[in-house]
């Protein structure tokens, strides 16, 4: 049978083409594929934990850049510490107390006790010693001028070269008589502003203790301005408070003459209404007789209403006929009489046993039992009338009460009303005697201590010459180091962000949601493909004999019968990778046949230093030869190729024939595996009529290379062409440079794809 001729059978009409199997396809690798694709990453991935081994892997494998970025940052460092000028500190340690030391107790003049911590107290003594006022007290003090601040501000080399960049001022003319006011005060505000830039007021945790720090490019001068400012403000304190004692005394001299004024008047006017309207106060709270005797008829009304309740419901209790409670009967003789006829009972019951009732001794208990319940009878009615003379005496108190209360009550009234007005002016009265009396305590007191200056504020420490803070070599490196660090990390992870293609295995299975059916390790710089191939046991060829391996579990029946070898892009290997997978089926003992089905920019036939323009693909898609006609024999034992053969003008529309499925079925007759090197998917249209047309697609990635747009863009366009995708490839991949701590030891071989112009020579 002809190579070129179909198999006629049932299914088949004529010479139309064979239908496909698609039972026979992966569909299942496929189902549900581009729905994922159109999910968002967030939706993919579990973002609540954070990967640490993943940044980890991003700073190993930009590491000299960080390590760049830390040693520039630390070379800054060390030249900005070089050519600073120092300074130095001086110190002096003061403690702050609420309240000094009290010669004489006066309450008010001061703040009070300082009773625990106050940070309201405490920040205001800070703000003080940083007041403008303090400095300025401080700068006369010292005789500061506009000279001793231009040296003490004279810049350090890095100031002198950026005044070098600056334009300098003329010289200001001479001044005037009228201008020198201007000047002095400009030199004082000058000065006080070098001393506020310089101080430091650093407190001491969990303490009362403040530390007034100054620094300068001066050691001796930084100390002089620092004890300056701890007395400065020493005094500046004495003199609030001896300013306030003088004010406090005048005032409250001024406010004792009204006091007593109000006071005078205020008594003679209480006096005065007490005896026009003829009341009498004879209680400490102002009250009348008759309101007292009002009060008290009260008190007995609810105690004699207390025991009439009580009294009614003992007589309710005793008149209901049944039995009297026993706080009744305790006092009587009822018991006794009671247990006397229970015994002469129980005698007359034991006895009517033998007895007949009209027995005599019979009626003589019955005589007695008799006797005894009327004298029962009789000291109960005894028991109740004492609880009802008890009820009616509390009742008849409750009433004559009432009636006095109620007597009572209107002369209360009439006391009350004429009192409103003599309680006013009582009241006044108390409150002007009170007041009288508290200033006239307070200005005694304030006389007392007028010239007693407690001061609150001692120096613990003074300041000896100052000590350099600035700059310090080992902080600066330090700060130095870290910052470049922080740099380096932070540049490395933006640049890992930003860059957006497919870098590891896990993004392809991540972002792609592909299975990753090998990792090929990327070639070393004087390395090539054919060497590493013929060694058995480099990492290169162990790598593709996995992807092999792999392939196998690609389907339920193994190996797909037709593999398509495409990338998104020219370059990634997938001509490498179709050959290298060819061989190596082809020693497992299958008959191979490699096709070149990429008509646009072959390659392979460079990789096998074969000639382009024999008969190829393209003629037998032209129908220009038969299958054997187009096939060679390689090298290799079992396996056969088909070159793309003359490039034609539409290899598209010729791809797209019937020829391509004959030619497939056929050879699949012939031939184990058929392995087809396509084309790249984006921009043409060749690769998706090619993975159509074969049973799986295996799509290339080449690693640190490809996009994840691309690379979901070319995806897409195979799963629209309904291709087999049975997984991917990661090609050229460096472990090194992806951050782990091993790797394979290739680098990267390099490819030139060039659609429509003179391709360069090299292998893909």
């Amino acid at each position: 049978m002809s190579d070129t001729q179909l198999p006629v059978g049932p299914g088949h009409a004529g010479g139309h083409l064979p239908a496909r199997h698609e039972a026979a396809y992966p569909l299942a690798q496929t189902r549900g594929v581009l729905p994922a694709l159109l999910e968002t990453q967030d939706d993919r991935r579990d973002e609540d934990g954070i990967d640490l081994l993943a940044y980890w892997h991003i700073l190993l494998k930009r590491r000299w850049l960080v390590l760049g970025v830390a040693a520039g940052v630390l070379a800054l460092s060390l030249l900005s510490a070089l050519m600073t000028t120092p300074v130095y500190r001086a110190s002096v340690l003061l403690e702050l107390q609420k309240e000094g030391t009290q010669v004489v107790q006066v309450g008010g003049l001061q703040p009070g006790d300082f009773g625990g911590w106050d940070p309201e107290f405490l920040q205001t003594q800070y703000e003080l010693i940083r007041s403008k006022s303090l400095a300025e007290r401080v700068a006369n003090e010292l005789a500061l001028d506009r000279a001793a601040v231009e040296r003490l501000d004279e810049p350090g080399p890095v100031g002198r070269i950026l005044a070098l960049l600056r334009p300098q001022p003329h010289p200001p003319a001479k001044a005037t008589a009228a201008a020198s006011a201007k000047d002095a005060q400009a030199d004082l505000d000058a000065a006080a502003g070098m001393i506020r830039a310089g101080l430091v007021v650093e407190p001491v945790r969990d303490s009362r203790l403040v530390r007034i720090n100054f620094d300068s490019v001066s050691p001796q001068f930084s100390a002089r301005v620092a004890n300056a400012i701890a007395d400065g403000y020493i005094a500046a304190g004495l003199e609030r408070r001896f300013g306030a004692t003088s004010y406090a005394k005048t005032y409250l001299e001024d406010q004792l003459k009204l006091a007593k004024a109000k006071l005078e008047d205020s008594e003679r006017k209480l006096v005065s209404f007490a005896q026009k309207e003829s009341l009498v106060n004879t209680g400490e709270d102002g009250q009348s007789l008759a309101t007292q005797n009002l009060t008290q008829l009260n008190a007995a009304l609810a105690a004699a209403q207390d025991q009439r309740i009580r009294a009614q419901a003992r007589w309710r209790q005793a008149s209901s006929g049944g039995a009297l409670p026993a706080d009744m009967i305790g006092n009587s003789n009822i018991r006794i009489l009671q247990q006397q006829q229970a015994q002469l009972q129980g005698q007359y019951q034991q006895k009517l046993q033998t007895f007949k009732p009209d027995y005599p001794e019979m009626r003589q208990l019955k005589g007695q039992l008799d006797d005894l319940g009327q004298q029962i009878a009789r000291e109960i009615a005894g028991v109740r009338a004492s609880v009802k003379a008890e009820y009616d005496a509390a009742s008849s108190q409750e009433g004559m009460l009432k009636a006095q209360i109620a007597a009572l009550r209107n002369e209360a009234l009439s006391v009350d009303g004429r009192s409103i007005d003599y309680n006013i002016l009582k009241r006044e009265a108390d409150t002007n005697r009170q007041l009288y009396d508290n200033l006239l305590q307070r200005y005694k007191e304030v006389g007392v201590a007028g010239d007693v200056r407690a001061n609150n504020i001692s120096i613990i420490d003074r300041a000896d010459d100052g000590w350099r803070i600035k700059p310090s070599l080992s902080r600066n490196l330090s700060l130095g180091l870290l910052a470049g660090l922080l740099l380096g990390i932070l540049a490395a992870l933006l640049l890992e962000f930003l860059d957006d293609t497919v870098k590891t295995p896990e993004d392809i299975e991540q972002k792609m949601r592909l299975a990753v059916l090998g990792v090929v390790p990327k070639l070393a710089a004087r390395q090539n493909v054919a060497d590493v191939v013929d060694d058995p046991r480099s990492a290169f060829s162990e790598a593709y004999r996995s992807i092999r391996t792999a392939l196998q579990f690609a389907t339920d029946h193994g190996v797909p019968k037709s593999l398509l070898i495409t990338s998104t892009r020219p370059g990634e290997g997938k001509s490498t990778t179709a050959l290298t997978l060819a061989r190596h089926f082809a020693q497992l003992g299958k008959r191979v046949l490699l096709i070149e089905a990429d008509l646009r920019n072959p390659s392979l036939h460079r990789t096998l230093s074969m000639s382009p323009n024999g008969v190829g693909l393209s003629n037998l898609l032209a129908g220009g030869c038969t299958l054997s006609e187009a096939t060679t024999q390689s090298e290799e034992p079992r396996l056969d190729i088909i070159l793309a053969g003359p490039l034609p003008p539409s290899p598209a529309e010729l791809l797209a024939g019937s020829k391509l499925v004959s030619a497939l079925t056929v050879a699949a007759e012939v031939y184990d595996q058929i392995i087809i090197d396509g084309p790249p998917v984006l921009g043409l249209a060749d690769a998706p009529i090619l993975s159509n047309a074969a049973d799986g697609t295996l799509l290339v990635v080449h690693a640190g290379k490809t996009k994840i747009k691309p690379a979901l863009l070319a995806l897409k366009r195979l799963l629209a062409a309904r291709a087999r995708v049975v997984g991917a490839l990661l090609s050229k991949y460096d472990a090194r440079a992806a951050g782990y701590g091993y790797g394979y030891g290739y680098h990267h071989y390099d490819s030139y794809y060039a659609y429509g112009g003179k391709p360069r020579l090299g292998k893909e």
